[in-house]
């Protein structure tokens, strides 16, 4: 099974790939999304749960979505389409750093994809250049809540210097010429909900289509990730949204 068919039946029952409730995806689009109408982009869509969500609550925006996943894009079109949004919304099957735009955007978003960019910095500069004068960013990117172990590198698959701590991420975003004006960090039971759900679905639907192919591929890939989060992550890794604002043109 390819990376992104797996991680698409584990997002089933959390279509934001990202540890955080919708009630704080709800204000967190409630305050980015501050005019009366606009225009949205999304670099690494994914099923364009964002955006959809944004739509839905404010009809006088449009948005634009880009993502490799041509699978997840799919999915996105007929929610788009369930929901009565289809035309508002354009949807690219394209890498997020080849992504051009004609218009600038009254919102940028990158919520837990800033691996696209190569990382957090990169990521806001790629923003940068589709941002209108006075728009906003919400780009989510993980933290250490504590000196990470050896287990829980290996769990994530990454190396210690690949993060800071939510105080080191905050004073590079600030160092980079942006301005937070709105905070979250995801909760441990954000954190365990997502978690739960991931593992959850992947071996449900194992579970579900045991006939399949990939059904052992995918209850393996659960029980995998499952240990990794349990006995390597869990409470060492964080997860913070931040809504940003251009400290100067």
């Amino acid at each position: 099974m390819n990376r992104q068919t797996l991680s698409r039946i584990a997002h089933t029952h959390h279509p934001i790939a990202a540890p955080i409730t919708d009630d704080s995806v709800a204000r967190l689009l409630d305050r980015a999304a501050r005019a009366g109408r606009g225009r949205a982009l999304d670099l690494g869509c994914g099923e364009a749960g964002w955006l959809l969500r944004l739509l839905a609550a404010r009809p006088a925006w449009q948005a634009v979505g880009v993502d490799l996943d041509a699978g997840a894009l799919t999915k996105a079109r007929e929610s788009a389409q369930a929901m009565g949004l289809e035309r508002r919304i354009g949807l690219h099957h394209l890498d997020a750093s080849e992504f051009g735009a004609r218009e600038p955007f009254d919102l940028v978003l990158n919520v837990g994809a800033t691996h696209a960019f190569g990382g957090l910095l990169p990521t806001l500069a790629a923003a940068r250049t589709h941002l209108a004068p006075g728009g906003t960013v919400l780009v989510g990117e993980g933290f250490w809540e504590r000196e990470p172990s050896r287990a829980a590198l290996d769990g994530l698959g990454a190396a210690r210097e690949d993060y800071q701590d939510l105080a080191g991420t905050v004073d590079a975003v600030i160092a980079d010429g942006w301005t937070v004006v709105l905070g979250h960090v995801s909760s441990p039971q954000e954190w365990d909900d997502y978690e739960f759900s991931w593992t959850g679905s992947l071996a449900e639907w194992a579970l579900d289509n045991p006939g399949h192919p990939d059904s052992a591929a995918a209850r393996e890939a659960a029980d995998l990730h499952r240990a990794e989060w349990l006995h390597g992550y869990r409470g060492t890794f964080g997860f913070t949204t931040l809504l940003l604002r251009r400290t100067a043109a």
